[in-house]
This record gives C-alpha cells, sequence and structure tokens, in this order.
C-alpha cells in the first residue's frame, strides 16, 4: 500500500533532500544525487506530517502535523532535539524557518500563526490570529511573513511585532493552498483550488498578471526558482508544470508527475531541479533547466 509524499524541501546546498507524510512512513532523508536514503526514518509524530522545512545552515529540520505539534530534528544524526512543540490546537499545516534561522513560523487550522525559538523551543509572543493557515513563507529579509488560508486570501504579517500589514490580498475564488516569496521579496507567488496561479507585488499588493491558468485541478504547491525567473507548481491533476514568471506562459510541461494528486514541489538551490512528493508515494526528482 502507498501512502502519500505530503512534503519534500531540498537542503540549503542540494546534496540532500527532506520528504514526509505519513506519520508511520516517518520524515525520510535522501541523498539527492543518487536518490539513497542517508538515515533510518525520523520518527516520532502521531499523525500526518504536512510540511518540512530545512534550516539555512541545513543542520536542522522542522516538521509539522496533524498532531498538532512541530518538531525539530537533528540531520547528521535524525535524532529529534528536545521536546515537541506545542500550542496549536488543530493540524499544524506549514512550517518555515527565518531566514537568519532563529525562529520557526508555524501556520495552522486552528486559525494562528505562531513563531518560535528556533534554539529554545520557546513561543515567542502571542499567537498572530486572522484565519485558519494552509502555508507560510519568511520573506528573504526576514521583516515579513506570508500565510495563505482557507478564507481564499493571503496575509501579510510583521514578523517582529505580530501585527497584520495592510489589508488581505484578495482575488483568489477558493482557498489558498501555497505561498512562496521571491527570493528578492518583491513578490508572491499564491495557489490555489480555484486551480490557478497568482503572482502579487508586495509594494502595491497587486496582481502584476492575469491568473495564470493550465491546470486542470487545484493548485497545491508552488514555489519560485532562485533566479526568480520561473514558478513551479503541482496540482491535483497530476503534473508539474514551469511558469515564465515574466510572462505567465508554460515553459515546461504538464509534466505527467504522480499517480495522482502532486501535493508538493520544491525547487533545488541552483535551480537546475524540481523534486516533487505526491499521491502514489514517491519523491521524484526533475531535470528542469530552461534552455
Amino acid at each position: 500500500m502507498f501512502r502519500p509524499v505530503v512534503s519534500v524541501s531540498f537542503s540549503p546546498n542540494g546534496a540532500r533532500i527532506a520528504s514526509a507524510g505519513h506519520a508511520l512512513d516517518g520524515i525520510r532523508i535522501w541523498n539527492a544525487e543518487t536518490g539513497k536514503e542517508i538515515l533510518m526514518p525520523l520518527l516520532g509524530h502521531a499523525d500526518y506530517v504536512n510540511s518540512v522545512a530545512f534550516s539555512p545552515d541545513g543542520k536542522r529540520l522542522a516538521s509539522g502535523s496533524y498532531d498538532r505539534t512541530v518538531r525539530l530534528w537533528d540531520v547528521e544524526t535524525g535524532q529529534q532535539i528536545g521536546e515537541p512543540l506545542r500550542g496549536h490546537t488543530g493540524s499544524v499545516n506549514s512550517v518555515a524557518f527565518s531566514p537568519d534561522g532563529r525562529r520557526i513560523v508555524s501556520g495552522s487550522g486552528d486559525g494562528t500563526l505562531r513563531l518560535w525559538d528556533a534554539q529554545t523551543g520557546q513561543a515567542i509572543g502571542d499567537p498572530l490570529r486572522g484565519h485558519d493557515v494552509t502555508s507560510v513563507a519568511f520573506s528573504p529579509a526576514g521583516d515579513r511573513i506570508a500565510s495563505g488560508s482557507g478564507d481564499h486570501t493571503i496575509r501579510l504579517w510583521d514578523a517582529g511585532t505580530g501585527k497584520p500589514v495592510g489589508d488581505p490580498l484578495r482575488g483568489h475564488d477558493s482557498w489558498v493552498g501555497s505561498v512562496a516569496y521571491s527570493r528578492d521579496g518583491t513578490r508572491i507567488v499564491s495557489g490555489s483550488s480555484d486551480n490557478t496561479i497568482r503572482i502579487w507585488d508586495v509594494q502595491t499588493r497587486k496582481t502584476v498578471l492575469e491568473p495564470l491558468q493550465g491546470h486542470a485541478g487545484y493548485v497545491l504547491s508552488v514555489a519560485f526558482s532562485p533566479d526568480g525567473k520561473y514558478i513551479v507548481s503541482g496540482s491535483d491533476d497530476g503534473t508539474i508544470r514551469i511558469w515564465d514568471a515574466q510572462t505567465g506562459q508554460t515553459v515546461v510541461g504538464p509534466l505527467e508527475a504522480h499517480d495522482g494528486w502532486v501535493l508538493s514541489v520544491a525547487y533545488s538551490p541552483d535551480g537546475k531541479h524540481v523534486v516533487s512528493g505526491g499521491w502514489g508515494g514517491l519523491v521524484k526528482v526533475w531535470d528542469t533547466e530552461v534552455e
């Protein structure tokens, strides 16, 4: 029986891939070049692991789960670091490290985001309340957090004060399943169950193009390439697409990726590969260089 791979992530140096899904399968760490497992599965969560994220130095991994906890792991040993981070009263749907590696943000279906000290595991300040959260991302400068939600909006937060920054970004007609910043921090890309992708200008808070259309199903995961020229998307239509971030045109794909939904996609740090996880229980690496 194959269980879905819900989240995938490249390490900052591109040498490793983390993947996660069912709690019984654990979190797995792979050699990105050989495809071989590096460690025994990282076990500890009591329910599906929805999100994994490497620290900026690649030495730690954060994970968020339906079991309402965030956990930290030593990537070299596979050992859990400290006690689980508890505080959410609903599923932890997304986690991300700050660019300096000192903080972790988690987003939950309980209607909150929480900030954590990545060294001590202690909560920082009060929960950020505003909408049920499906996806979180730190800005490259670390001063803002973007969150996507089932309420069809994207919200921006001041990472220092926890206060909302301006009004929500509105435009999607259904829940927003994934958000990501461009490396220069000027744009945000969002994927939605309205089958579209939108690109937003952070300063004007407006979309910079018409919605990117082509997927025949929910857009479940999106990411900018490191140089900001392209966007990769994964969908429940079973395909991956790569888009020109300036024109909105598909430049690679659709790639028939998985036997069922593509649940997570991520670019390698050099932009030459994409990793995907999906319903069929496989992790796949794609050569996605655009000539």
